[in-house]
């Protein structure tokens, strides 16, 4: 097997070299292995989010093509999360398909659109390292999927199942990959993350990515500004980790404060829940405590005390002592 290193990274390559129409064997062979099915590519298509300089190393890559078939497909390159990712992803899709439709066009020119996002982040909570989404009609009683006749331009009825016209998405988490190998997505899946190619790899597109890939290929200028791309990302990965354990050591703090006064912090960020379930456990006899003080400051009796918290006529009494 090859070494790490060797080959170029998939997100830079989609930036600069697979737009071009020599390279489109690459793609086409990720994009078959993932779907499962023969794609060939007819050209690529133009898009706002494509980001060609490294001062917008925080944003998407994404390459939009078209396929044989006329189906669009969005390739995405996520590298740090993002709140509200699924609904960019949607607006993505969704735009694709307006984009791609003239006014006063019958709506069977609709375009599918298959949305494929290659998360370099972590996302999501779940054992699998592929995620794929379709939209199915389900008979809520039956379970059965809704088929939908449609009348072809030869005047032949066919049924269609709604998933052949609503968007596909697919959330490839790299990260979470870690395991030996077993089918061809496997083998992209350990490029894509390691940047390994076997030597003796069969699988569609990793055979060219062999022959194209290689760093030693680049020239000089290339390789400079690739060097440049690496050490943005690692002064990123860098950037995101200090600010996340400083938002989850915020976050503790301020939950132990919030909880101490309340019972419940809900912290900051990532720290919230940590921070709320920490403040909670650590803070609830001083919240008590609290409340109780509260109620002697404003004269109420140990029995209403005892009541409203629960607290024994010995801590009250501590309690008095103390505003004594």
């Amino acid at each position: 097997m090859e070494n790490a290193g060797n080959y170029i990274r998939f997100d830079w390559a989609m930036k600069h070299m697979l737009r071009d129409k020599a390279n489109f064997g690459i793609l086409e062979g990720f994009i078959s292995v993932l779907l499962k099915e023969e794609v060939t590519i007819v050209e690529i298509l133009e898009s706002e989010s494509n980001q060609m300089c490294d001062s917008d190393k925080f944003n998407r890559v994404d390459i939009k093509a078209k396929n044989s078939k006329g189906h669009i497909i969005i390739i995405e390159v996520q590298l740090t999360r993002q709140l509200y990712y699924l609904q960019r992803i949607l607006y993505g899709t969704s735009k694709a398909i307006t984009e791609h439709i003239n006014i006063g066009d019958k709506y069977d020119q609709v375009k599918k659109v298959y949305s494929i996002s290659l998360l370099y982040c972590d996302y999501g909570q779940g054992d699998d390292y592929v995620y794929h989404g379709v939209t199915r009609f389900k008979g809520i009683h039956t379970g059965n999927d809704l088929l939908v006749n449609i009348k072809e331009k030869d005047g032949e009825i066919i049924p269609q199942l709604p998933k052949e016209v609503f968007p596909e998405y697919f959330l490839v988490r790299v990260n979470q990959y870690a395991k030996v190998p077993e089918s061809a997505l496997d083998e992209w899946m350990v490029y894509l993350k390691s940047g390994i190619v076997k030597d003796d790899t069969r699988t569609p597109g990793l055979q060219q990515v062999k022959e194209k890939l290689r760093l030693l290929s680049m020239t000089t200028e290339e390789r400079r500004a690739y060097d440049v791309h690496m050490d943005n990302i690692m002064v990123q990965n860098d950037v995101l980790d200090t600010a996340r354990e400083e938002g989850l050591a915020e976050g503790r703090e301020k939950g132990r404060a919030e909880g101490r006064a309340e019972g419940r912090a809900e912290g900051r960020a990532e720290g919230r829940a940590e921070g709320r379930a920490e403040g909670r456990e650590e803070g609830r006899t001083e919240a008590i405590d609290l409340v109780a003080l509260n109620l002697i400051k404003i004269g109420m009796t140990d029995d209403v005390i005892k009541n409203a918290t629960g607290l024994s006529d010995q801590r009250i009494s501590q309690l008095r002592a103390s505003k004594g």
